[in-house]
């Protein structure tokens, strides 16, 4: 019976990452599929050898060792190729792996502005004050707040574009260890996918009534939030 109940309500949040993965595709927004939290229960190869383990429980779909970030990684390392807003496309990946969490491939139609959720919630508070409309924001794992912009695209001077996984960085944030800016080369979790914690990504701000703003605009709030609160 419990057992019942918990295969039912997985395949619920399956169901709800699928529609969620079109959704994005029929807004423009590339997306493929993205690593998952196992079932509870299910042990990695590693535990099944010995017992001297521990008997740990994965805690990601890819069985890694240490995985750095369950369930918040693509699935495939071609994910660059695998984004798509193809409707086919997406419907036959989550039909071929129905408990996969949604990424969104950043730096084509939008970039991401990556802080702690307390800056987020504190930004967006200052910016309503200002009259600066910020667009959707998403709370993700490692209670993190993404603010959705406008790409910046691949301008064709290195030095106008940055990601997150390069080591230089623009000048404004150069001393904000906790602000990244997602674009080319990068993603991001995508609400509602679900993590080994029992969290589950989240829209503050849903992308349907909100207009992508410019990046520099919110990255000068956000930059000044996480300087004051020492993030």
């Amino acid at each position: 019976m419990v057992q019942s109940v918990l295969f039912s309500r997985r395949r619920r949040a399956g169901e709800r990452t699928a529609l969620a993965a079109q959704r994005y595709a029929a807004l423009g927004w590339p997306v493929c599929p993205g690593a998952y939290p196992p079932p509870r229960g299910q042990r990695s190869a590693g535990a099944q050898r010995g017992v001297q383990r521990g008997g740990m429980q994965r805690a990601c779909s890819c069985d890694r060792v240490g995985c750095p970030a369950p369930g918040a990684h693509p699935l495939s390392p071609t994910w660059q190729r695998q984004a798509t807003t193809d409707p086919a496309e997406v419907t036959a990946a989550w039909q071929a792996t129905p408990e996969a969490n949604v990424i969104l491939v950043t730096g084509r139609v939008f970039d991401v502005l990556d802080v702690p959720a307390p800056v987020g919630t504190a930004a967006l508070a200052r910016m309503e004050a200002a009259g600066i409309r910020p667009g959707p924001v998403a709370i993700s794992p490692g209670n993190r707040a993404l603010f959705f912009v406008a790409t910046r695209g691949a301008p064709a001077d290195e030095d106008e574009w940055w990601s997150c996984h390069l080591d230089s960085e623009p000048e404004i944030l150069a001393d904000v260890a906790g602000l990244a800016w997602h674009c080319r080369d990068s993603y991001v979790v995508a609400p509602p996918s679900r993590f080994d914690d029992g969290q589950t990504a989240r829209w503050v701000r849903d992308p349907a009534a909100s207009p992508l703003p410019d990046g520099v605009r919110l990255l000068e709030v956000l930059a000044d939030v996480c300087e004051e609160l020492g993030l």
